[in-house]
């Protein structure tokens, strides 16, 4: 049998370019980069807010073309993992593992929005338009179940939520007054599927005319300025502002390396006393300390208490400080709290204090101890685990000025919006953040990106935020969420030894109110997880009304209503 004719070689026959031979692969790279790139650039340090608003478009115009499930997936966990460890390389300067555990793990959990992703856009092509909009809203639904529950799984670790990119363009903000912060998230979310959309429909489906216009981004247009531009004509518009307090933040700026070196407990003694004697020169209302200021306890050490109420008494100014609360000591029963107390100058040490209640994992605590104990090796958290609080009630503090209530949040609980709220529904009128940013470092904006956690605070409970650091940013925030004022040194670094008396106001429409968020909690999450099991319904049963050409793209006829 005579063999067939082996190919000829034709040297004019055009061969394919190296995008064609690689296009695929080339496809997931740009997707990748882009999206690892515009996810980075969106949040503080970089802050370039307008990324927030595209991040995720060219993954939804990628999944428009059905790319392997295997492909798709990895590329945008990839992403993810790489974007969130860059975004918290901060922790490297507690741990290393740390990074490269809770940077991946944090990269993952949002990349799991990316399946839904994929299984959504590609259904959309050809439906109609009721069909595609609520496909949308159930992808923005997805993306606000997904970041609600990093409120508490594995104990909970909320940074950065979407909303966070847009700290410091507070216009967009103001919706968080209604829903929480994953309202901002979903117009965003929505603001990313829009543009994905519309680049399909010129890009692939090639419209003319008025066909050129696509509802999902028109859509997201009225998500984003409905209620953003209501909230802010009828809100922000309209302020009634009046002097409140004069509070002079003291940031002792103590190295981690010194902090709790016994043989240097005079010289911070000394560095806070100084700074306090200071800051009481410019006749403040109040005088807050960081989080954990003192290197020995307030409540349970009679020297420590001792020394802080007559430092206050020759000030004459009361003081709101972090410090260890110990109870029991040398017994059995022995209770540690990482705790803020109120000094009066006249009564001295106040019976009520505040216990921090969100403990930080591996921190002050081990989760599972009798399992993972072992990992006091790793992590220096001792033998013994700090003990949670378990009140919100804000401290009461009479001033020069009239009898205040303050609502302390100690080291990141201002990420989480439940504290906050569960202060200011028992009557908070300002929210203090004290802090000890100096455990990670002064380059990777860890700082930057906590500021912008209480920017979302001060948003949703319409409540003037105050921050007093160890070292970072100490400064506030009024309740539109804008920062009126914060400390720098004469080189305009936030990472100095100082301190600085601030004249805060307030809007009088906000005293003794509540916001619609603050009184309904998570009530959109709820809409949410019913946007995501409407859209997904109708996508199971919706049949594309167009047929589909071999680009993916719908084939239009001249009657067709869209």
């Amino acid at each position: 049998m005579a063999s067939a004719n082996p190919a000829v070689f034709d040297p004019y026959t055009e061969r394919p370019s190296f995008w064609k031979q690689h296009t695929t692969a080339l496809t997931a790279l740009a997707v990748f980069v882009c999206t690892a790139l515009m996810t980075v650039l969106s949040f503080p340090p970089y802050s370039q807010s307008e990324f927030a608003y595209a991040f995720a478009a060219p993954a939804i115009f990628w999944a428009y073309s059905r790319p392997s499930w295997k492909l798709y997936i990895w590329t945008l966990v990839a992403a993810q993992v790489v974007s969130w460890t860059w975004i918290l390389w901060w922790l490297h300067h507690v741990s290393y593992l740390a990074i490269f555990l809770l940077g991946p793990f944090v990269g993952c959990w949002i990349g799991l929005w990316y399946l839904g992703v994929r299984w959504t856009m590609p259904r959309l092509i050809g439906c109609e338009t009721r069909t595609r909009l609520l496909g949308m809203l159930g992808l923005g639904g997805l993306w606000v179940v997904i970041e609600w529950t990093r409120n508490w799984f594995l104990t909970g670790f909320p940074w950065l939520p979407l909303a966070a990119s847009q700290w410091n363009r507070t216009v967009v903000l103001q919706t968080a007054s209604l829903t929480g912060a994953s309202g901002v998230s979903f117009i965003l979310i929505v603001m990313n599927i829009g543009f994905a959309a519309y680049a399909h429909r010129l890009l692939r489906e090639k419209q003319r005319g008025l066909r050129r216009r696509s509802p999902e981004f028109m859509c997201a247009l009225m998500i984003l300025m409905g209620p953003t531009y209501a909230v802010l004509f009828t809100q922000m518009t309209k302020q009634d502002r009046e002097p409140f307090l004069r509070v002079a933040t003291v940031q002792p700026d103590i190295p981690q390396t010194l902090k709790w070196d016994p043989s240097q407990s005079d010289s911070i003694f000394n560095t806070l006393g100084s700074l306090t004697a200071k800051a009481a020169n410019t006749h403040p209302d109040l005088i807050l300390w960081p989080e954990a200021a003192t290197p020995f306890a307030v409540k349970g050490d009679p020297r420590v208490q001792a020394w802080t109420e007559e430092l206050v008494r020759r000030c004459k100014t009361p003081l709101l400080l972090g410090s260890i609360s110990i109870t029991d000591r040398h017994l059995a029963t022995e209770v540690w709290k990482n705790a803020a107390f109120v000094i009066d100058p006249v009564s001295g040490l106040q019976t009520q204090s505040y216990a921090k209640q969100h403990l930080v994992p591996f921190g002050e605590y081990v989760p599972l101890r009798p399992l993972l104990g072992w990992l006091n090796k790793i992590v220096p958290v001792g033998d013994d685990d700090y003990k949670p609080g378990n009140s919100g009630a804000p401290l009461v503090i009479t001033t020069m000025s009239g009898v205040f209530e303050v609502a302390p949040q100690i080291c990141y609980e201002d990420v989480f919006p439940s504290l906050s709220r569960e202060s200011v529904l028992a009557g908070a009128e300002l929210i203090a953040v004290m802090t000890n940013d100096a455990w990670y470092g002064t380059k990777e904006g860890e700082s930057w990106q906590h500021v912008a956690s209480s920017v979302l605070r001060a948003v949703e409970l319409r409540r003037p935020v105050v921050r007093c650091g160890n070292d970072g940013w100490s400064g506030w925030i009024d309740e539109y969420g804008r920062i009126q004022d914060y400390m720098t040194s004469q080189t305009k670094g936030i990472y100095f030894r100082g301190t600085h008396t601030f004249s805060l106001t307030r809007d009088r429409h906000w005293i003794g109110q509540q916001t619609y968020y603050a009184q309904h909690g998570d009530w959109f999450v709820l809409v949410s997880g019913a946007l995501v099991v409407l859209g997904y319904l109708v996508l199971r049963l919706a049949k594309p009304v167009l047929e589909v050409n071999e680009t993916g793209a719908p084939e239009f006829s001249e009657n067709a209503p869209f």
